[in-house]
């Protein structure tokens, strides 16, 4: 058995029957159980040393999460006799370490530094709040000493994108520390949107802070949206982030992602014209900043707002994905690079981000980047962020640069978590819980005597997809939360079971801090087996946690007495299948409640057909309703083709998809020409369904006219021949070109 399952039993044992150990997240480098409990309640006090400014927040933060995640007021005092919690500090120590006692007598924080009494109080917090559970509780008798793995844990919000009001920031920031992560890189500024208000240069929020979203062709146009923060709001939210032990980390993109800037003020870029409504789009673009020297003076300005707002020691510039295309194109650019004896436009970066790396280190700022800098050489002192896989932080790394890990697609929220009818829009491929919780941050690439300069570990959640504030809730976690234990304990300690074990009662706390995290990993995903003709379908059940799963199939809901799934299931047609993973007695989120008759064995969703090939696969969003819930279609938009495989087609008659339009609005440059469709037919195109491959017979044709124009989903339905028992289906569109684009929402097979 796992050590550390051993001390949640001792933990368990030692501890009354309503109050449960859970086990600390991110798990500890030691905790040992002791004798006896201490009991809290309404008249247990917060003991802090007199002047202590430290202690005090550490004490605030844990009487305020107290109080909402168990609805018990802890009062602050500078002295008590009773059993009481205590804050103190010692002389000794790592920084951001921490001891915590619990015995009888009361709770002990002992840290050295302000950090150190915060995480102190966040797993006391943990100990506190073991259950969902209001009122006193009593807390088994343990001895935590703790510190964190690496000092870099962060989490990367892109509000460019997609703008989150000052309250959701608020509340991420909350999430973020009751996990003991330290370091929010906030992404201000990109093609889609310029969110910072810069006093000098008003445009960029007056102008590049607002877009109208793209609509297909015809259909209705959607309101303008966007905001932007001031910088009394920013002041406010960075000491929040402070007082939470939090470094906001602020990026302002050059030279490329520059258009927010270049739509406010052109005469920041080369003179290639913008096109009315292209930051609408997403993808990569090719507008980039000139190198004149007011160009600069523009972004030294904007960079000094920046740096009077956010204390952090480093500031981002980007630096990735800068297309050369306007420079190569440009004389005065040209010109520019002949006059410093640069030899291309690689090397033009470079002297680029090295200049802005002089002021910002003329400034007492350390510049960081993605790893693109790199490319014609940086200063020393300049910080590398990894995200094309971890090539960039081993070369940093061997190369003396400090560096974080924050690869895609390993770390990039921004990929689905999972498979199903709960998954918002997303990247296609997925990125599930168990695949952050293994990712590895010291790899074996980096040598031992560069590993030194690995700061640290940072996932991303960039929000092309993730519209609304729920949404990019749904995407960070509980995917953060595997972040931070990655960050923080350990290696020793990685036991995913174990992992899962802690991270459900600590959803349950952060429910209470504001939080409805994604049931992903714990949906119950049913595979379906069913041969034409026949009176019974075989299913399998799983999910991505690995939790037991219990299931019925009268009607009656899932309890703990439920039978244990082991095996595949046949089931007569017409059985209601109700199953829930299980986390002891408790049902979690993402149970099903289905039907297996005739119609849902012959019924794929978009979810369950699979793409022909997968170059940019996407589960993009309709462009409609403007307001309330919209439809998604996974889809590969290089290639908008799918495959319904072993499709139980043997005595249907007739085909029905659901279809939906959605415009084609992505910067792809070259790739755009490779998208092929076959010559429609009619006027507005059609549907093909093919059998056995996508070159086989036609065997279905569906008219796009109903559909064209209409701003929801559309059904199909066209007459089939005589088919064979099971065969694989694919299901094509013919169009012009590529906008609008269509999506496939659903396939059903029909008698």
């Amino acid at each position: 058995m796992h050590p550390r399952r051993l001390i949640a039993l001792a933990l368990f044992a030692a501890a009354p029957a309503a109050a449960a150990e859970p086990l600390l997240l991110p798990a500890p480098v030691s905790a040992e159980a002791g004798k006896g409990a201490f009991a809290v309640g309404t008249a247990t006090v917060i003991v802090v040393p007199p002047g202590d400014r430290g202690a005090r927040n550490a004490a605030e933060r844990l009487a305020e999460w107290t109080l909402a995640a168990r609805g018990l007021r802890l009062a602050i005092v500078s002295d008590a006799k009773a059993p009481a919690i205590r804050f103190r500090r010692g002389a000794a120590g790592a920084a951001e370490s921490y001891a915590l006692d619990i015995a009888a007598s009361g709770a002990t924080i002992t840290a050295r530094d302000d950090a150190g009494l915060l995480y102190g109080a966040v797993s006391l917090w943990q100990y506190l709040t073991p259950d969902r559970a209001r009122g006193a509780v009593s807390i088994p008798a343990v001895t935590v000493k703790d510190a964190p793995r690496f000092r870099w844990r962060g989490l990367m919000l892109d509000s460019a994108r997609n703008f989150q009001s000052p309250a959701y920031i608020r509340r991420l920031l909350d999430w973020m520390a009751v996990n003991k992560l330290n370091t929010f890189h906030w992404h201000l500024v990109d093609d889609q949107g310029w969110r910072l208000e810069i006093r000098k240069y008003p445009r960029l929020t007056d102008v590049s802070a607002w877009r109208v979203p793209a609509t297909a062709p015809g259909a209705p146009p959607l309101p303008r949206t966007g905001g932007f923060y001031t910088q009394a709001e920013v002041r406010e939210i960075v000491a929040y982030a402070a007082a939470r032990g939090i470094t906001i980390v602020p990026e302002i993109e050059m030279p490329g992602h520059a258009l927010s800037a270049l739509r406010a003020y052109p005469r920041l870029g080369t003179g290639a014209a913008i096109p009315a409504g292209v930051e609408s789009d997403w993808g990569v673009f090719p507008w980039l900043y000139n190198t004149d020297d007011a160009t600069f003076a523009f972004l030294e300005d904007v960079l000094r707002e920046v740096m009077a707002l956010f204390p952090s020691r480093y500031i981002h510039v980007g630096g990735d994905e800068a297309v050369k295309d306007q420079w190569k194109a440009s004389p005065a650019i040209q010109a520019k690079m002949k006059s410093l004896g640069i030899a291309d436009e690689d090397a033009l970066q470079s002297w680029f981000i090295r200049r802005m790396q002089r002021f910002l280190a003329a400034n007492g700022r350390r510049l960081i980047g993605w790893d693109e800098i790199l490319q014609g050489g940086i200063a020393p002192e300049a910080t590398v962020m990894s995200w094309r896989g971890i090539d960039g932080a081993v070369a940093a790394a061997k190369a003396g640069h400090d560096t974080v890990l924050s690869p895609s697609p390993a770390l990039y929220l921004n990929h689905r978590e999972g498979y199903g009818p709960l998954e918002p829009p997303a990247r296609g491929d997925r990125i599930d819980l168990r695949s952050v919780y293994g990712f590895d941050p010291a790899p074996a690439a980096i040598p031992a005597e560069a590993r030194g300069h690995i700061l640290g570990v940072q996932a991303n959640l960039w929000t092309e997809h993730a519209r609304t504030e729920p949404r990019a809730s749904w995407m960070l976690f509980p995917r953060a939360n595997a972040l931070a234990e990655v960050a923080w304990s350990p290696e020793r300690s990685r036991d995913f079971g174990g992992f899962v074990a802690r991270l459900v009662p600590q959803l349950d706390r952060m429910r209470a801090l504001g939080l409805e995290p994604s049931a992903s990993s714990f949906t119950v995903a049913p595979t379906v087996d069913f041969s034409p003709g026949g009176t019974q379908a075989k299913v399998a059940l799983a999910n991505v946690a690995g939790l037991p799963i219990r299931y019925t199939i009268d009607g009656s809901a899932v309890i703990a007495a439920s039978p244990l799934y082991a095996a595949p299931l046949t089931l007569p047609l017409a059985t209601r299948l109700r199953a829930a993973a299980m986390l002891g007695d408790r049902a979690l989120a993402g149970a099903i409640d289905t039907t297996i008759d005739l119609a849902s064995v012959r019924r794929q969703t978009d979810e369950q057909l699979a793409t022909c090939t997968d170059k940019v696969k996407l589960a993009v969003e309709d462009d409609a309703p403007a307001n309330g819930a919209r439809a998604s279609f996974l889809t590969d938009i290089l290639n908008p083709c799918w495959l319904y495989r072993d499709a139980p087609a043997g005595g249907a008659k007739q085909v029905a998809l659901t279809v939906g339009q959605f415009p084609f609005n992505f910067q792809i440059g070259a790739d755009l020409a490779a998208i092929r469709f076959r010559a429609p037919e009619t006027p507005d195109g059609e549907f093909e369904v093919r059998a056995g491959s996508c070159d086989g017979e036609r065997i279905a044709v569906l008219p796009l006219a109903p559909a064209r124009g209409k701003p929801a989903l559309t059904r199909l339905v066209a007459p089939l021949p005589p088919r064979a028992a099971k065969e694989t289906l694919c299901i094509t569109y013919t169009a012009r070109g590529v906008n609008p684009m269509w999506g496939l929402k659903q396939v059903e097979l029909l008698p």
